[in-house]
């Protein structure tokens, strides 16, 4: 859907053709077809890296395919674990119980709160990209050329959302 090209799909169908370029390669002894079918596979490999790749850096997500708003919840319940965290310490150093609690208390809602806001743009990623590619495929049979582009960026977008939420997850989930 990108310029870049980093479909997933795209991936897949280039892996698919050249696993039977290098089987013609095998079955005729051309070691020609070999080594394009090699080529191919590893471009297909590069496609299918990059098209997963995504992050989330200061409450955007960031893809091969462009940059999107977060969820505000992400940004907001990273910055109550940030300060309860903060409290938690003070009140540990202090000896005071009850910031020490309400630091343990205002992280964990922090926790929760950013929990919420990844799985609405994970949920809404995944939306937006079907409905992209969908609305994208029906507007290009259709020749409406501009709607066609409206629903690649609404792919995009979506897509960005998608791999942020799912870097942001996966690195909780190994922390």
């Amino acid at each position: 859907m990108s310029s870049e090209n980093t479909s997933t799909l795209q991936s897949y169908a280039d892996s698919a053709s050249s696993a039977a370029q290098s089987a013609l390669g095998s079955i005729t002894g051309n070691t020609a077809d070999k080594q394009q079918a090699a080529n191919k596979q590893s471009e297909a490999d590069a496609k299918d890296t990059a098209s997963h790749a995504g992050t989330s850096i200061g409450g955007v997500s960031l893809s091969s395919s462009g940059v999107a708003q977060n969820d505000p919840n992400r940004q907001a319940g990273s910055w109550d674990q940030t300060l309860g965290s903060a409290k938690e310490t003070m009140g540990n150093l202090t000896g005071a119980e009850g910031l020490k609690q309400q630091g343990r208390e205002q992280n964990q809602q922090g926790q929760a709160r950013e929990a919420q806001g990844q799985l609405s743009d994970l949920g809404s990623g995944v939306a937006d990209r079907a409905k992209g590619t969908m609305g994208g495929a029906v507007a290009g049979a259709m020749g409406n050329e501009q709607a066609q582009k409206d629903y690649e960026a609404q792919h995009d977008t979506g897509k960005t959302l998608q791999r942020g939420a799912e870097s942001d997850i996966n690195k909780q989930a190994n922390a």
